[in-house]
């Protein structure tokens, strides 16, 4: 593990930021095994275990067998005939996942939370005064692991990109450290699959223009980039580099609401799909009723019964104002879809470009309205 005493500052800043990425180990999975000591060094499944079911988290014995998180569970237990599934208790994560944010709490201000499981610390400063970000890192892994009796891996490096990388190279219960001399040479050998931001479609569309690793990525020039993906194409030039400028964000805004369901068997009716949007669109409303959130986006969801994925939008001039309008258009966008030819297994609805109804409120009164 390199040091951070030989840190030295790239050279598009002079004072390199300080950024851990802490993932929890297989989350779901690692407090079910906590909490009851038989499933311990069993594979295990977090999820729904009858046909129509998904599984939201896999333990480390359940992933030897290539179970994987959003993967179907038929397709699971074929995999593995001794898998234990496991029903989901969200509530106990969250309260899990609140012990591990008060942790982090004592050290920085600078908590950007991407999941339960998952954020980034920018510990440039630490409230403990510890000499370095590894410090900060080992001493947060170690209270992790006395106060939850979980296992979290961490990754140290100077920007958000490189932490994450980092934070996966020695899991489970792993701590890594990529210094800024290392940066760019650590992404040459990574295969683009790696990279967080770089999804299964990107990465297949970038093997067929012959770019498989970080160093035929850094290959490209910027117009090539832009050309093949867009606005895209910046940030992939960067990272290639070991460059990222972004900020971990406190105050990260929530861009989307949305809730889905898998049925146990396929919808083909109008009616029938009507009517399995209520729960759906009563969750997305309920959220909004109590955060005070509204969103002009509204986006429907479908998952055909050979897992065909489909969405679509609609967007409106002002926030929408209550459930009736959320139903509303996404029967509409619904309706556009008939006729079809395939039973649907799954329906979401999900609300985006979102502000706090009291920032709507103040902007209608100054406009007179």
């Amino acid at each position: 593990m390199a040091s951070e005493d030989q840190e030295e500052a790239p050279a598009n800043r002079a004072c390199p930021r300080k950024i851990i990425h802490i993932d929890m180990d297989a989350f779901y999975a690692s407090v079910e095994q906590r909490d009851n000591p038989d499933l311990r060094g069993k594979p295990v499944a977090v999820g729904g275990a009858f046909e129509r079911g998904v599984v939201a988290a896999a333990s480390y014995e359940a992933r030897k067998f290539g179970i994987h998180s959003a993967m179907p569970s038929v397709a699971a237990r074929r995999k593995c005939s001794e898998l234990i599934f496991v029903k989901p208790r969200f509530d106990v994560y969250k309260e899990v996942s609140k012990q591990i944010r008060a942790i982090f709490a004592e050290y920085t201000p600078i908590v950007e939370p991407l999941s339960l499981d998952e954020a980034y610390l920018d510990v440039s400063e630490n409230l403990k005064g510890l000499p370095s970000a590894t410090a900060v890192a080992e001493e947060i892994r170690a209270r992790i692991r006395t106060e939850t009796s979980l296992t979290a891996s961490a990754g140290v490096s100077y920007n958000k990109f490189l932490a994450k990388l980092a934070s996966d190279y020695r899991k489970p219960d792993g701590l890594y450290v990529i210094t800024p001399a290392m940066g760019a040479a650590f992404v040459e050998a990574l295969p683009v699959g790696k990279f967080h931001g770089v999804g299964p479609a990107t990465t297949a569309k970038m093997n067929r223009l012959g770019i498989y690793n970080g160093s035929d990525l850094r290959a490209q020039s910027p117009a090539f980039l832009q050309k093949h993906f867009g606005k895209s194409g910046a940030y992939f030039y960067s990272i290639a580099r070991g460059i990222d400028e972004r900020a971990v964000r406190a105050d990260r805004i929530r861009k989307s609401i949305g809730a889905e369901n898998t049925f146990s068997r396929d919808l083909t009716e109008l009616d029938a799909m009507h009517a399995a949007l209520q729960p759906i669109i009563d969750k997305v409303w309920r959220f909004c009723d109590s955060s005070g959130i509204r969103g002009r986006t509204i986006t429907l969801k479908v998952k055909y019964a050979d897992f065909e994925l489909i969405t679509r939008s609609r967007s409106t001039p002002a926030p929408v104002g209550d459930r009736a309008d959320i139903e509303r258009i996404s029967v509409d966008l619904l309706q556009g879809l008939f006729p079809i030819r395939k039973g649907v297994r799954l329906l979401g609805v999900s609300l985006s470009s979102l502000a706090a109804k009291q920032a709507q409120e103040n902007l209608q009164a100054s406009l007179g309205f």
